[in-house]
């Protein structure tokens, strides 16, 4: 094994189980420190596939924009909060039920399919990805108006959260 061979795997290790902890933990702080080592791991996955735009995306927008949001607003409104409800719910078995029959279905798809022995062909010396992902996303052609689209809407999710901070009770 290589040395990259054994950072994915611990990496990826490490990703899962803050992941299984995000959803396992009670208290919502914890949840959201943990969601930000899950995606701080995804992260370092983008890093180890040479994705470094993706990572620095995944480093500013989701852990340093999302991710610190949802602890403002956890740790913001507890007050307000009063925990009168049971924490599971009667029903839970159903879920993780279908959880595992989600995944033996997926895997019982993936265990013919070829996608597994393949290799990544190599990168050509003077590709560029972020000039081609930034032509993506400017051009007319390409995804401009779901970008704009994406960033009118969180424009209103701005000025609601202002409204909602500012509004007197």
């Amino acid at each position: 094994m290589t040395a990259e061979q054994i950072i994915f795997l611990i990496v990826g290790a490490a990703t899962l189980l803050s992941a299984l902890l995000v959803v396992t933990v009670r208290d919502l702080v914890h949840a959201a420190l943990w969601l930000v080592a899950a995606l701080f791991g995804v992260a370092i996955l983008y890093t180890l596939l040479n994705a470094g735009f993706l990572a620095v995306v995944q480093v500013v927008v989701y852990i340093g924009a999302i991710a610190i949001l949802f602890i403002f607003a956890v740790m913001l409104t507890r007050r307000q909060a009063a925990d009168t409800g049971a924490a599971l719910n009667k029903n839970w078995w159903a879920g993780a039920l279908m959880a595992v029959l989600t995944f033996a279905g997926l895997a019982f798809l993936l265990q013919g399919w070829s996608g597994f022995s393949k290799t990544a062909s190599a990168i050509p010396s003077g590709f560029d990805a972020i000039e081609q992902l930034g032509g993506a996303l400017t051009s007319p052609v390409g995804y401009v108006l779901p970008f704009e689209v994406a960033s009118v809407l969180l424009l209103a999710a701005l000025v609601g959260a202002v409204y909602l901070a500012f509004n007197k009770k």
